[in-house]
């Protein structure tokens, strides 16, 4: 069994609190087989393994791997043709992007995330046409790249039953249209549709062909206006049997606080308790709209939220209440989702953003702190995924899942002392200060370099495909989705003040 022990200039092994962030100075770690066994001091690691091989960092600070709680996709959607739209006209756009072949685009993403020390990510596949015999594939061919690459991957199929492409039955809103466009929609849709019994048989197949130390799989009911109570139910009560979390979109827009007051009489949130689905692995994406009451039930609960700040802001959903998270203790992760604020998955960029976006007018300390974003892209985002406790932290017993960052090449030319060194990471560090990207014990990316696979390779080969005219399938489909969006806008015109 290897037995490794990693030196640097600082070692965070955690979050203590709010501005208490847990450094060792001069620090060591010795890790076996993958797991983390002590830390302290290089000399204390020596005695306690010998014959350790030592790797130094003198310039660098090791923080755990982050988790990118919320992802969906390779290429973006801005890059295949969508531009940034309020979410329901958003999911309209989606319909004419171009097929890519979904290992290749699986890969282009990871290799954002891990140049920007994410280990993990919680990944949300859907929109795929049935049947199950074609899903399943393009599951497991997904989920392949992940395991070629070398990252951490939590996997979900989104369940998504009903009201596909608004807050309405499918062949109501097929119904209300000209005739020949209703009948190519409807089409569309239900060759989408699948037999809910098939999403839990997707579910129990990848977990028994799919499942490993590096990939878990969980369930996602894909949002409430996707799902039935009855529906919703099942999948809570599949997942407390196969003990798997569940991570759910939720009043992500005011169309879907709208919507859940239509459906329920009340809130989403007090809906789904109502339920009895809440709960420490449930794990609600957004949460842009949650009221004060809301916050209070998710605390009580014990229930997490995934913040997507960049999402939230491109497709002009709101702004999530993180502050009142916060003060509530209610624990947040963060999510990449499609791409972030400059389109790409840099968590770097993305817990800077969530830095500054929140601080509210005051002298308060309301407001995040670097620690505490750190904590949502490490800790708190390792609790919404199939490892919970396992990753997120470098104490012992934990799997060695961490990123390092070069002070240095992050502060040059100069950092005054008066600013702690976690502060000076988290707010100036770019992406070519990530020197290497360990894995459970292994080295994934360094310098530059990815260890397992040939990137320009993969984007030659993504550049290729790409390069070839729309399919007739790909033109028939721009025309859907160029034929639907202002009927789609027309349906949500006035959506909300219609109470």
């Amino acid at each position: 069994m290897n037995e490794d022990i990693f030196q640097a200039r600082w070692l965070v092994r955690g979050i203590l609190a709010k501005h208490a962030p847990d450094i060792v100075s001069d620090g060591a770690i010795l890790v076996r087989g993958g797991v983390i066994v002590d830390s302290g001091d290089l000399a204390a690691m020596r005695r306690l393994a010998p014959l350790a091989k030592v790797r130094h960092y003198p310039r660098h600070m090791i923080l755990p791997g982050f988790v990118n709680a919320h992802h969906h996709v390779g290429l973006t959607p801005l890059q295949l043709g969508s531009q940034d739209e309020p979410l329901e006209l958003w999911w309209t756009t989606r319909m004419a992007a171009r097929s890519v072949n979904f290992y290749l685009d699986t890969l282009y993403s990871a290799f954002e995330m891990l140049a920007s020390g994410i280990t993990t990510v919680q990944h949300i596949q859907g929109w795929l046409p049935g049947p199950l015999e074609n899903i399943q594939p393009i599951a497991s061919r997904t989920l392949d790249a992940y395991r070629d690459i070398g990252m951490r991957a939590s996997y979900s199929f989104a369940i998504r039953q009903q009201n596909r492409l608004v807050y309405q039955d499918d062949d109501t809103f097929c119904a209300s249209l000209p005739p020949e466009l209703g009948n190519e929609l409807r089409d569309y849709l239900r060759a989408q549709a699948i037999p809910f019994d098939d999403n839990f048989a997707l579910f129990d197949a990848l977990q028994r062909t799919k499942g490993s130390e590096r990939i878990k799989i969980q369930l996602a009911p894909g949002n409430l206006h996707w799902v039935s109570d009855e529906q919703m139910s099942a999948i809570s009560t599949k997942a407390v049997a196969a003990g798997v979390p569940m991570h759910m979109h939720l009043l992500e827009t005011p169309y879907q606080m709208e919507y859940a007051r239509r459906r329920t009489g009340t809130t989403a949130v007090k809906h789904l308790d109502r339920l009895g689905v809440l709960g420490p692995t449930f794990t609600m994406g957004h949460g842009v709209w949650l009221s004060e009451d809301d916050i209070g039930i998710v605390k009580q609960s014990g229930s997490c939220v995934c913040h997507n700040c960049s999402s939230n802001f491109r497709l002009r959903s709101g702004t999530a209440p993180l502050n009142r998270f916060h003060a509530h203790g209610v624990p947040v992760g963060i999510g990449l989702d499609e791409a972030g604020i400059n389109d790409d998955r840099d968590m770097l960029q993305e817990m800077r953003l969530i830095l500054r976006v929140h601080r509210s007018p005051g002298m308060d300390d309301g407001v995040p702190s670097c620690s505490d974003v750190l904590r949502m892209a490490t800790e708190h985002g390792a609790a919404t995924t199939g490892w919970g406790v396992s990753i997120g932290t470098l104490y012992p017993g934990k799997i060695f899942d961490a990123v390092m960052i070069d002070y240095e090449q992050a502060t040059y030319p100069y950092q005054d002392d008066d600013i702690p060194p976690l502060d000076a990471i988290i707010q100036r560090a770019k992406l070519p200060a990530v020197s290497a990207v360990f894995v459970g014990g292994e080295i994934v990316y360094e310098n530059g370099k990815f260890t397992k696979i040939d990137r320009d390779a993969i984007l030659a080969e993504i550049a290729e495909q790409l390069a070839l005219p729309r399919s007739k399938q790909e033109l028939q489909m721009r025309g859907l989705s160029q034929k639907l969006v202002p009927h789609v806008r027309s349906f949500y015109d006035g959506y909300i003040r219609a109470t």
